[in-house]
């Protein structure tokens, strides 16, 4: 497995490195030796440090966050604990896609370095981090399970029945709502 380590706002020591390195090494279970494992660790103004682990391939997108008010290590071992958590949970609906064939690398390409941008402007709200992604074609099924693997509350997808883009996401009742555009 490949395992691409950034840091922000800190230098990611050598302790720290081989500590991610043992710990991701154990998701080999679960993934393809072919995977590709992305780690960013954080360190903000409050001294709070965040570790985000994604790890893409084909078609889904795990992502797993954790913070810590003092200590990386157990941040690190919280997010890696999400993850498994998430795989296990899936395990029956991503059964097909977490075969040996179900992995491609290079399909999914997730740069790091260009995943926030942070933009400066002194109006009214202004837009404090831009991302770009791959819009795939799915079901709605699949762009479902897609948003509650990444943890997020809206996911934008293209309809494979309609091929249009579509706008998935939870209501405030714990329902889906789904928005396609009218031409």
């Amino acid at each position: 497995m490949k395992t691409t380590i950034t840091g922000k706002n800190m230098v990611v020591s050598p302790g720290v490195s081989e500590r991610v390195l043992k710990k991701t090494s154990k998701m080999e279970r679960y993934l393809n030796p072919n995977t590709e494992i992305f780690v960013r660790l954080t360190r903000e103004k409050n001294n709070r440090r965040t570790c985000e682990i994604t790890v893409p391939f084909e078609g889904v997108v795990l992502r797993a966050e954790a913070s810590n008010d003092d200590n990386l290590y157990v941040s690190i071992d919280q997010a890696l604990a999400k993850l498994e958590r998430q795989i296990h949970k899936h395990r029956t609906k991503l059964g097909k896609r977490l075969r040996e064939d179900a992995f491609k690398p290079g399909e999914l390409e997730y740069d790091a370095a260009s995943a926030e941008t942070v933009i400066e402007d002194e109006a009214a709200p202004k837009v404090v981090r831009h991302k770009t992604f791959p819009v795939r074609p799915m079901s709605v099924e699949d762009a479902a399970l897609q948003m509650e693997l990444l943890g997020h509350s809206f996911f934008v997808f293209v309809n494979v029945e309609t091929d249009r883009t579509n706008v998935l996401y939870l209501r405030k009742d714990g329902d889906l709502g789904l928005m396609e555009p009218e031409a």
